[in-house]
């Protein structure tokens, strides 16, 4: 039997350790968003608009690493829990505000427990995750800024 290469190994590729965290991750994230109807994707497209309400549709999706035909969906399924309201830009209609309506706004101190929670279940300590988040942040800064 051929030996394969150890370069090819599943378990020494850096993709697959950032897509089994970034699953864990989600799977850690669903119980805790469930309660309050969301999926992760929704409460990512949330906490911008937490940050900065009124945002353009491709203003959400470049913060959020989204495409349109993934963006899109999730929006109106926002709108359709009350959660984001749409509005066409005065000065080029192709173009859609998403506002947080007063329900959405009041899910934000709702969902204030999340990131402790989710701390918890890491069972990691903290200043392990602050730093695996910076290398992180600085990866991706490094990508992003070729493109």
């Amino acid at each position: 039997m051929k030996k394969q290469p150890t370069q090819l190994r599943l378990d020494n590729q850096l993709c697959f350790s950032l897509y089994a965290a970034s699953r864990q991750v989600t799977r850690l994230y669903q119980p805790l968003l469930k309660a309050h109807g969301l999926t992760y994707p929704q409460y990512i497209v949330l906490m911008i608009l937490w940050q900065q309400d009124g945002l353009l549709v491709g203003e959400i999706g470049k913060r959020a690493q989204l495409n349109s035909n993934t963006l899109t969906p999730l929006l109106k399924r926002l709108a359709q829990q009350d959660l984001v309201t749409r509005v066409r830009s005065e000065r080029d209609e192709r173009q859609c505000h998403i506002y947080l309506t007063d329900a959405g706004k009041a899910l934000e101190a709702a969902c204030s427990c999340i990131p402790q929670q989710m701390l918890a279940q890491t069972n990691m300590p903290a200043a392990d995750l602050q730093q695996l988040k910076a290398l992180l942040d600085t990866f991706l800064s490094s990508q992003l800024s070729d493109n």
